[in-house]
């Protein structure tokens, strides 16, 4: 089956140099997995689509990012994503639980995720994870 990446033809750009983050390392692979793939989902009709995977420093902490340029999320929204089976588009594949799991994971690992979108201007999912052994 082929996946959302290849279907949409994303272009997938990685900071070189990103930060070593400690924990459980298949964990933590399947929040990066989550993530690209449901920017890759979500990118609607986007031309020319992108997925962008990063760090910045802010206020005083590692803030890693998977940002896309796709449909985005009304803000109203933001907090409900995060939640057991909730998904916005019931007509879309998937179970609704994948936020849930990468919500859940970070949290196990000490730290904290967010969303900064606005609809039709793409989405950044933004997660903190500790940095230090």
């Amino acid at each position: 089956m082929e996946g959302w990446l290849a279907r949409n033809r994303n272009t997938v750009e990685v900071d070189p140099d990103l930060p070593a983050v400690y924990g459980d390392r298949i964990r933590l692979i399947e929040v990066v997995q989550n993530l690209v793939d449901n920017a890759a989902k979500f990118m609607g009709d986007q031309e020319n689509p992108v997925i962008h995977i990063g760090a910045q420093e802010q206020n005083g902490e590692t803030v890693y990012f998977i940002r896309d340029n796709g449909i985005g999320i009304l803000p109203e929204h933001h907090d409900r994503i995060f939640g057991l089976f909730n998904k916005l588009n019931p007509g879309m594949e998937g179970t609704g639980i994948g936020l849930a799991i990468v919500k859940r994971i970070i949290e196990v690992h000490g730290g904290k995720i967010w969303v900064e979108s606005q609809a039709g201007k793409g989405a950044a999912f933004c997660f903190t994870l500790p940095t230090g052994e």
